[in-house]
């Protein structure tokens, strides 16, 4: 699916994470979604600051895909669509 005037960035809490999350991007967010609730709280713990003012939203889905699995974006797609509208 395509989300004209949408830019999205992936990014992990990990310290080991391919792309680990930077100040920078809360900066440039408007909303962040992860995908568990547990990462809800690791984000609130770890990043406070960088919070203020912005949206996090919880999709509440396991954190045990293959990356870019179809059923997987279907699934993104599909929950988080219903705040990109």
């Amino acid at each position: 699916m395509s989300w004209p005037n949408i830019e999205v960035e992936s990014a992990g809490l990990n310290h080991n994470a391919d792309v680990p999350l930077s100040p920078e991007q809360f900066e440039w967010a408007h909303i962040i979604f992860v995908v568990e609730k547990a990462h809800r709280s690791k984000l609130s713990k770890r990043y406070t600051k960088f919070l203020k003012g912005k949206r996090v939203i919880c999709l509440d889905t396991p954190d045990n895909n293959t990356f870019m699995d179809p059923d997987l974006v279907k699934l993104l797609e599909a929950k988080a669509g219903l705040f990109l509208r």
